[in-house]
């Protein structure tokens, strides 16, 4: 019942931009934690960014901080993630998941979306 579906990926030059959504069916943002997720050919995930619904609070990893803006849109059980300045090393599959909040390990974040292909050509 609960699904988290990520889109908005796509092939770009390096300096444009692309905007990811994060959309919920089966449960609201209120209590959860959501997080972006990438996984780069050949090497294994890591976490992007990260935004606590309780409080408002995100959380950003240090190579896309300053490029990349997470946002939530409550009302529409979506969160969404504004890439800037995009750069080859930012190609990879984009995953959303949820959490009871954005402390908790990788391992802890569920329902994980489909994932999105984002290609950034050089």
């Amino acid at each position: 019942e609960v699904q988290l579906v990520e889109s908005g990926g796509g092939l770009v030059q390096a300096g444009g931009s692309l905007r990811l959504s994060c959309a919920a069916s089966g449960f609201t943002f209120d209590d959860y934690a959501i997080g972006w997720f990438r996984q780069p050919p050949g090497k294994q995930r890591e976490g992007v960014s990260c935004i606590s619904n309780s409080d408002g609070s995100t959380y950003y990893a240090p190579s896309v901080s300053g490029r990349f803006t997470i946002s939530s849109d409550n009302a529409k059980n979506t969160v969404y993630l504004q890439m800037n300045s995009l750069k080859p090393e930012d190609t990879a599959v984009y995953y959303c998941a949820s959490a009871v909040n954005c402390q908790v390990a990788q391992d802890d974040f569920g329902s994980w979306g489909q994932g999105t292909q984002v290609t950034v050509s050089s």
